[in-house]
């Protein structure tokens, strides 16, 4: 694993950790991790979390905080 994907994972474990992250959020943070942890073919599965982070930043009840993290994740996974 490279050191870009362990930081990737580090930052979403750290906001499934934090309080004001909704839980439907925090599970899709979850699945994210596990298909990243998992060895399947790297591309596809960074493609999958790209896309499906895409997604929850587009949720309306997110707060701007976890949107720009989410945005950080994005782009360090972008470099994988």
């Amino acid at each position: 694993m490279t050191r870009e994907m362990s930081d990737v994972i580090d930052l979403l474990e750290e906001l499934c950790g934090d309080a004001s992250v909704p839980k439907n959020i925090k599970l899709k943070f979850q699945e994210i991790i596990s298909s990243l942890k998992g060895e399947k073919e790297r591309s596809m599965c960074v493609n999958r979390a790209m896309h499906n982070l895409e997604e929850i930043g587009e949720d309306n009840n997110l707060q701007p905080y976890i949107r720009t993290q989410i945005w950080n994740v994005t782009s360090l996974l972008e470099k994988c």
